[in-house]
């Protein structure tokens, strides 16, 4: 947004030009953004195929801009421009629309605006108060203009936008790319509003819930009716980018959309309402303008704030499924002890550990790029190595690590503390894991599936989980897992509880205290610094060895690929159409600000079962596949990974 701004690898080189793709095409872009206008495609092209880039950003915003919300005939040429040319280079297109901000150019001198001419289509606090802005308040309002953000629920506001979505999409752009439609609750004075309570939305709410929506206790989750509120505002949001999608595919069944959404895990989802838990199955991708907590630049990141990002980032792929996840992230934005180079090598590499596509951009804004000649050395060497980070990657014998949506909505902190340290801890136990959601809780089949502090589960999700439970797989919970309903509700007996005093050793345990959340404040604490100096305190070494022992002594199945490496590594274990895969990132003497550029690893030590190997393969980040020797020890093969500094991956053949 503008606030913010293998198959089995048998050769080196790619057999065919991922250009030529068609129906897969998104899950392969390396994106750059620009500003389009009249006369100006030609040269984006140009520029974009010249730098590698493989997925052109056009910023030509029509529903987002009042002159061209009502007359968009200029801007529509233009992002016809855009596509022919991108088509006739090979390449593709994707146009760059705002949700629910829109803003008037000059509105102080004109006797028209948004807010002048429709005021009831503007969100409001309360008390009344429009979402109603002047220059100054972002960056790309300018003096004089007027930022307003709309409700989705006007009507008319809505049927025009939709009739702009179809006429952009007939254009033959190849996708249209939706900025961060939700409640606006990022302004300074509005953090707290919980809005929109105008009076379209609030007739919505009492239309689906019976509720006045004034009289709801924002911001306390005990409170029914604010819960519901709460989940009408994260439906408000999905529904509309649901009706945006079918507006698109009707205006050109090829046409994809993408939405781009700063939210990631954590309380801002269901804040602003924009959850991409819920959002990536009735959308084509989801670009995502996550940091992580606390917004850092790729430069300003320490350790353990990159951890915290790849978990976000594993958390997004693990929503996605088979679609593709797009990282708008940013590497540096005026940092003055980092080289720009190295803090967007650091970023790419991590991305393409996650397995999410890049995007390069200059500082904290979606276009340019911070570095050229960089982009363009990562982008190409990207496009000859693509389809070992960006095709499927498929569990093998995964520990379970429980997302629960709806335990995020409500009780947000509790949650992510608990889910992040248990994934930190296998992180840093470098054991194979795997997210596991309501929508792939019935598939999963890992040996344990940890549920940390997930209280809120429906009766289906109680189901699945007795029935995962009854094949043999360990549930490990923590806190109140399992003790409300899905929608909130205090349950009057814990079923999860009752399973665990069955005295099935395959049925729940229950943990004392909570693992997860110890692990995390003990790395929020220690965790930054000690990495820094490629050093790892004692405590949390202990902490470490006790999850091994207490809660992954639990799994009784070997595991297929062991992994043993420092803690500073993440390690993702997985199959890629059917060979056996480890992809690492290392983030030892990262310091925030000042290093961020690695400092080398070379004690990295992989196995592998004999039987599924004959040769193993390296492909260090940046450089060249090559092979890499390996000793026998009964039934495993056992290879040491040459040094690297920020990413590599290390596969059997």
């Amino acid at each position: 947004m503008r606030f913010l701004g293998f198959a089995l690898l048998v050769s080196a080189v790619r057999c065919c030009a991922a250009d030529n793709r068609t129906e897969d095409w998104m899950h392969y872009v390396r994106i750059a953004g620009h500003g389009l206008h009249a006369g100006n495609a030609a040269a984006i092209v140009e520029e974009s195929q010249k730098s590698n880039v493989f997925g052109i950003e056009v910023d030509n915003d029509i529903p987002g801009r009042y002159e061209s919300f009502l007359d968009p005939a200029a801007k529509l040429v233009a992002i016809r421009s855009a596509a022919e040319r991108a088509h006739a280079a090979g390449n593709k297109s994707f146009v760059y629309i705002a949700g629910w901000e829109c803003i008037t150019a000059h509105a102080d001198r004109s006797r028209h605006s948004l807010y002048k001419d429709h005021s009831d289509w503007v969100q409001r606090q309360v008390n009344g108060t429009p979402a109603l802005f002047g220059g100054g308040v972002a960056f790309w309002v300018a003096p004089g203009d007027e930022d307003v953000w709309v409700s989705p629920f006007p009507p008319e506001w809505r049927a025009r936008y939709m009739s702009l979505v179809r006429q952009i999409a007939g254009t033959g752009i190849d996708g249209v790319y939706v900025d961060v439609p939700y409640w606006m609750t990022h302004f300074t004075g509005w953090e707290k509003s919980w809005a929109s309570f105008d009076t379209h939305t609030t007739a919505a709410f009492k239309q689906r819930t019976g509720i006045d929506a004034k009289t709801i206790r924002a911001g306390d989750v005990s409170d029914v009716r604010f819960r519901r509120w709460i989940d009408f505002r994260i439906d408000a949001v999905t529904d509309f980018m649901k009706e945006v999608d079918s507006n698109v595919k009707a205006g050109n069944p090829n046409c994809k959309t993408i939405a781009e959404i700063f939210p990631g895990i954590e309380k801002e989802a269901p804040v602003v309402g924009a959850d991409v838990y819920d959002l990536y199955p009735v959308v084509d991708a989801i670009a995502h303008e996550y940091q992580g907590p606390g917004d850092k630049m790729g430069a300003s990141k320490s350790a353990f704030d990159w951890f915290d990002e790849m978990i976000g980032m594993f958390a997004f792929r693990a929503f996605a499924g088979n679609k593709p996840t797009w990282m708008l992230n940013y590497s540096w934005d005026g940092e003055k002890n980092v080289s720009e180079p190295e803090a967007m090598k650091t970023l790419f590499a991590a991305q393409l550990t996650a397995g999410a596509n890049t995007w390069d951009a200059q500082g904290h804004v979606m276009s340019g790029s911070n570095d050229l000649a960089t982009r363009t050395q990562i982008f190409a060497w990207i496009r000859e190595h693509e389809r070992v980070f960006y095709d499927p990657r498929e569990p093998l014998s995964p520990i379970g690590v429980y997302f629960s949506p709806k335990t995020r909505d409500y009780f947000s902190d509790l949650f992510n503390q608990s889910f992040k340290g248990f994934m930190n801890l296998l992180l840093m136990s470098h054991r194979e894991f795997q997210i596991v959601t309501p929508r792939t809780l019935a598939e999963f089949r890992g040996p344990l599936l940890i549920l940390p502090d997930a209280r809120c589960l429906n009766d289906q999700e109680i189901s699945r989980l007795r029935s995962l439970s009854a094949d043999g797989t360990a549930l490990y919970a923590t806190g109140e897992s399992g003790s409300r309903q899905s929608d909130g509700a205090e349950r009057s007996e814990n079923p999860l509880k009752r399973l665990a005093s069955s005295g099935d050793r395959h049925r729940v345990r229950w943990a004392k205290e909570d693992r997860g959340v110890q692990f995390e404040q003990v790395l929020q604490q220690d965790f930054a610094q000690a990495a820094s100096e490629g050093r790892i305190t004692s405590r949390t070494m202990q902490l470490i060895s006790d999850f091994e022992s207490e809660v992954l002594g639990r799994s009784s199945k070997a595991d297929p690929v062991s992994v043993k490496a420092p803690p500073f590594v993440v390690s993702q274990i997985a199959r890629v159409h059917g060979a056996l895969h480890v992809f690492l990132d290392n983030f030892k003497g990262i310091q925030a600000q000042r290093i961020v550029t690695p400092a080398a690893e070379d004690s990295v030590e992989i196995s592998f079962p004999a039987s599924a190997c004959r040769h193993i393969r390296g492909l260090p980040y940046l450089a060249e596949p090559l092979d890499i020797p390996f000793q026998r020890s009964g039934d495993k093969l056992i290879a040491r990974v040459p040094e690297f500094q920020r990413a590599t991956v290390v596969w059997c053949e």
